[in-house]
């Protein structure tokens, strides 16, 4: 069986770390999927956890323990923000709006593989606005 694709906004923060963490918590804020009372941290020293998110996962930045660099190449499940390159196939300028992105997650080849995530900061007016994130559940 394949993964389920997914998307969604979180907030802009200039480190791309730190805002992935903070759409983590609140994530978790909205949905703790039957884990009450734990941190993201906590969460990814469960077993059970790693039971649930390898089994169909929650479709969300919680589906990922951490955020690798752009150039790396590991498998999942991570989330991995986009090269410079990479946003500039479907965004030529180099300042992906929420319109660009969202129809550009309309072409299927956009998504990632099984078990990871991708990001990039989209942009209103010329400014960073918010933190675009993607990915498709393990299975």
């Amino acid at each position: 069986m394949g993964g389920d694709a997914w998307s969604h906004t979180g907030p802009y923060q200039r480190d791309l770390a730190a805002a992935f963490q903070q759409a983590q918590e609140e994530e978790l804020m909205r949905d703790n999927y039957g884990f009450e009372g734990r941190s993201v941290e906590e969460l990814w020293r469960d077993p059970e956890w790693h039971q649930y998110i390898f089994t169909g996962g929650t479709g969300t930045v919680l589906d990922f323990p951490c955020m690798i660099h752009a150039t790396d190449t590991d498998d999942g499940p991570f989330m991995r923000p986009l090269t410079d390159g990479e946003v500039r196939a479907w965004a030529p300028h180099g300042e992906p709006t929420y319109e660009e992105w969202e129809a550009a997650l309309e072409a299927e080849q956009f998504y990632p593989g099984r078990a990871q995530g991708n990001c990039t900061v989209l942009y209103r007016d010329g400014r960073p606005a918010q933190i675009g994130y993607w990915g498709v559940t393990a299975d």
